[in-house]
């Protein structure tokens, strides 16, 4: 695993596909429903504001193509080709951005609006994502995770990139 911050990565990550990092707004809160703290994996936990090129949500034997705007749920992986990337934005303001050749599982997503709590673990399979942290981060960033296939990166900063690549 190799965290970079490297102005050429994140010009190949931009080049590759032009996502408007910046201009990501963080979404309006939605209120709160009375669903238990342990969300079920049908709940949305955020949406897909920008898809370019070959995107996919689910495994290879069940995958669906998104759409910007899709919603996007706990427990989901998303896979990018050669040509793909993706932005999502999820319930706290966190903002994901994907590239190219990129597998990743959105394993942990609690998020509680009104007070502001809860869990992420994003898990890191192959390729790389930016990540601007939203309020759970900022909140408690101890409960705040991305996992890569050699180790767990704790977040201490609020925009970063984790680049890996697929084991053999």
């Amino acid at each position: 695993m190799r965290l970079s911050f490297t102005p050429c990565l994140l010009l190949a990550l931009v080049s590759a596909a032009p996502l408007a990092f910046a201009q990501a707004a963080a979404p309006a809160p939605e209120p709160a429903a009375s669903v238990p703290a342990a969300a079920t994996s049908a709940t949305r936990i955020g949406t897909f504001k920008q898809v370019e090129g070959d995107i996919w949500i689910g495994r290879a034997d069940a995958r669906r193509t998104p759409a910007s705007g899709d919603g996007v749920r706990v427990a989901e992986r998303l896979s990018t080709g050669q040509t793909g990337a993706a932005t999502l934005i999820l319930k706290d303001g966190t903002v994901l951005t994907m590239g190219p050749n990129t597998t990743m599982d959105l394993s942990r997503f609690q998020f509680d609006s009104t007070t502001q709590q809860g869990h992420f673990l994003l898990d890191l399979l192959q390729g790389s994502v930016r990540v601007v942290t939203g309020l759970l981060a900022r909140i408690n960033p101890d409960l705040f995770k991305v996992s890569t296939p050699t180790s767990v990166v704790g977040v201490r900063g609020t925009d970063f990139i984790v680049e890996t690549q697929a084991l053999p």
